[in-house]
Parts: C-alpha cells; structure tokens; sequence
C-alpha cells in the first residue's frame, strides 16, 4: 500500500462513506470477473449506490471510527462494499438479484443505523419494499379513509336530493 498518511486519508473516506451512506452491504465477489464486476457496478451506478473494493483492515478502521459495532467477522476473505445513498434498500436489492445468476456474489452482511447485521438481515433488507412503493402505500392507505369519508358524506346528500326530487315531483302532480 503506500505511506501512513494515504491510509489515514483513505480510512477517512471509508468512515465517510459508511457515515452518509442509508445502508451498507458487504459481500464475498471471490470468482467475479471483471467484466461481470464491471456489469455490477454499472447496474449499481443506476440506483445511485456506490460500490467499491477495500482492505479488511482499512475498513474495519474506518466502520470502529464510525460507531459501527459487530461488523469485524464479516471483514474476512474478499469484500465489496455496496453503498446505498438514496433508497436503503438498492444496494441489497442488486446484490441479491445479481447473486442469483452469479452464485460467488455471496453477501456477508451490512450496515444500517450504525450497526452491523449479517447474511440474512442482509436478504431480509433486499426484501423490503423500496421507499417509493412504501411512500406509495401510505398514500394508498391514507387515501382510503379519505375515499370512505366522502361516500359516507355524500349518502345522505344524495338521498335529501332524491327526496327533494321526490317533493318536487309530488308538488308538480298536486298542482
């Protein structure tokens, strides 16, 4: 690597990184060409999440100079970092669609608020909805009340108009 002090500037990038990012999802890419790492990285572009490849040691640095706690037995072997900074969900979501026709993507773990998870809190991330279709939902659930609301409001206008046609239709016969 090179002197102490590009160590030091490159754990502060890492601690950066690890700090703005919404989550974090680290994976095993042993046996990842670099053509099929090139195709990840540009899905992973896409969905604004950084991906980037880091040594264990400099990492686990950086994530204890962040707070981040039980993260160090996933730092073994390779590991790419997947750096969500919109959608917490993205960089898991990739990863675990490309794994499934790329089986050596294996992801280890992660981090979100501050704290590390491993594999399947990782798979349970992917699985969650995106913040769009979760703001979607609210919405849908907020509308719906609302919805219910004016059909009830509305039942009794409509049926004092009908009555009121119903009076107006009587008068008109009466008269």
């Amino acid at each position: 690597m090179g002197s102490r002090g590009e160590k030091e500037q490159l754990v502060a990038g890492i601690k950066e990184k690890i700090e703005k990012a919404k989550s974090v999802v680290i994976a095993d890419y042993r046996g990842i060409t670099v053509k099929e790492f090139t195709g990840l990285r540009a899905q992973m572009r896409k969905e604004n999440v950084e991906l980037k490849v880091y040594k264990n040691t400099l990492a686990k640095i950086a994530a204890e100079q962040s707070g981040v706690e039980n993260l160090d037995e996933y730092l073994v072997g390779p590991t790419v970092w997947a750096f969500s900074m919109e959608d917490p969900t993205a960089g898991a979501k990739i990863v675990k669609e490309f794994a499934r026709t790329h089986p050596n993507l294996v992801m280890k773990g992660g981090v979100l608020d501050k704290k590390g998870f491993g594999a399947k809190e990782a798979v349970a991330l992917a699985d969650l909805p995106s913040r769009e279709a979760l703001l979607g939902q609210v919405a849908g659930l907020l509308q719906a009340p609302i919805t219910g609301l004016v059909r009830v409001l509305q039942g009794p206008i409509n049926k004092f108009g009908y009555a009121l046609e119903d009076y107006r239709k009587a008068q008109e016969k009466s008269a």
